[in-house]
C-alpha cells in the first residue's frame, strides 16, 4: 500500500462509535511456560468500556500519531525484514497464515462482540492484560485498528490469596489528593496507557511503527527462536561444520542471535558453502579481522567469538561504501537486482 492511502484511511479517523478492548494472554491448557513448542500462548478479547473524557484521550494521543507518519516525508513503507534499519521506516507486515494465535484476535475475536468486562481483577487472576486495542470505524463495513503492548509495570490490580486480596508485585500505588494535600493508597485496579501506537491494523496488513514492541506484541520472538533452532540443525548436518553444541546453548541463552540466524537464512550463503570454497571464507575472515576457527577442515564453534565471526561473514556484515569506499559493519541490508 502506498503511504499515501494509508494517510487518506487514518484521517477518517472520528472520535465517534471509537471502542477500546484489552487483550489478554493466557497459557494454552496442558502446555507448560518452559515447554519448547511455538504456539505456547491464547490471546483473548475483551471490550472495555470508556468514558467521553478517556475517549477523547485516546482521540487525541491516536491523531498526534497519525500526524507524525502524514507530515514525515522521509517517513515511508518497506516489506518487513527480521534485521533491518528501523530509522526513518515503516513496515508492512502481511498478518495472513504467519502468527498463529494472534491471528485469531484481528480476523475472529474483534469481528465478534467481543464479551465486555465487568470486573478486570477476575480475568486477572488467571490471564494477563497483554495489549490494548483501539478501533476506529470508517463505516458500518470497515474499521481499522491500532494495538500498543501493555508492560506488567503499567498494570495495577490485587491477586487473590487465600480469600484474601493481596497487591500484585513489590509496589504500593499512590495518588497525590489535591483536595487534602496529602498522598493516599490507590486502591482500585489501574492501567497505565502510554502516548504511543505500535502498529495498525487494516484489511489484513499490519503497519508497524515500533519494530521491538509489535514483534512481542504478535509473539514473533518465539517465531524467530524456533527458526534459529532450525538453522542451528541445518548448520550441524553441513559438511563444513563440528559441533555446534555451543551455538544450540547460545540460541538458549541469547536473544540477539535468533534473527542473525534467520537472516543468514534468507540470504542463502550458508547454501553456498562447500568444503570447496571454505578456505576463501577463512581468507576473508583474515582479512576482516574475523578469523574462523578452522580444524580439519571443519569451523568449529568453541567460543562466542567464534560463532559471532561466521554469522557475520555468511550475512556479509562487512560492506564498504560504492563513493565513499569507507567500510561499515551492519547486518542490515536488502538485495538489489543486478542491471
Amino acid at each position: 500500500m502506498d503511504k499515501s492511502i494509508l494517510v487518506d484511511i487514518i484521517g477518517q479517523a472520528s472520535s465517534e462509535n471509537l471502542k477500546m478492548y484489552f487483550v489478554t494472554r493466557i497459557l494454552k491448557e496442558g502446555i507448560k511456560v518452559n515447554s519448547r513448542v511455538l504456539e505456547k500462548f491464547d490471546f483473548k478479547v475483551y471490550q472495555i468500556e470508556i468514558t467521553e473524557e478517556v475517549r477523547s484521550y485516546i482521540y487525541e494521543l491516536s491523531l498526534k500519531q497519525f500526524q507524525k507518519i502524514q507530515d514525515n516525508d522521509d517517513l515511508n513503507f518497506f516489506d518487513y525484514d527480521v534485521i533491518a534499519d528501523e530509522t526513518e521506516h515503516l513496515f508492512t507486515y502481511q498478518m495472513q497464515n504467519k502468527v498463529g494465535s494472534f491471528s485469531d484476535v484481528v480476523y475472529n475475536q474483534l469481528n465478534q462482540s467481543p464479551q465486555k468486562i465487568t470486573d478486570l481483577n477476575e480475568i486477572l487472576q488467571d490471564e494477563t492484560l497483554w495489549a490494548y486495542c483501539v478501533e476506529f470505524e470508517i463505516d458500518s463495513d470497515k474499521s481499522f485498528y491500532t494495538f500498543r503492548k501493555i508492560s506488567p509495570g503499567k498494570v495495577g490490580v490485587e491477586k487473590e490469596k487465600d480469600g484474601e486480596k493481596k497487591s500484585l508485585g513489590s509496589q504500593i500505588r499512590t495518588f497525590f489528593d489535591t483536595n487534602t494535600n496529602t498522598l493516599s493508597l490507590l486502591k482500585s485496579d489501574t492501567v497505565y496507557l502510554d502516548k504511543q501506537i505500535d502498529c495498525i491494523f487494516y484489511e489484513e496488513t499490519f503497519y508497524v511503527l515500533k519494530k521491538f514492541y509489535f514483534e512481542q506484541l504478535v509473539g514473533l520472538h518465539e517465531e524467530y527462536k524456533k527458526r534459529a533452532e532450525d538453522v542451528a540443525t541445518t548448520i550441524s548436518k553441513h559438511e563444513c561444520f563440528g559441533d555446534v553444541k555451543l551455538l544450540t546453548d547460545k540460541i538458549e541463552t541469547k536473544v540477539s542471535i535468533h534473527k542473525k540466524l534467520m537472516k543468514l537464512e534468507k540470504l542463502g550463503n550458508l547454501n553456498s558453502l562447500t568444503s570447496k570454497n571454505i578456505k576463501k571464507l577463512e581468507t576473508l575472515g583474515k582479512k576482516k579481522k574475523a578469523p574462523v576457527n578452522l580444524k580439519d577442515g571443519k569451523i568449529q564453534f568453541e567460543t562466542e567469538e567464534d560463532i559471532d565471526n561466521i554469522i557475520k561473514l555468511l550475512c556479509d556484515y562487512f560492506k564498504t561504501g560504492d563513493y565513499s569506499g569507507k567500510p561499515y559493519g551492519t547486518y542490515a541490508g536488502k538485495l538489489q537486482p543486478i542491471e
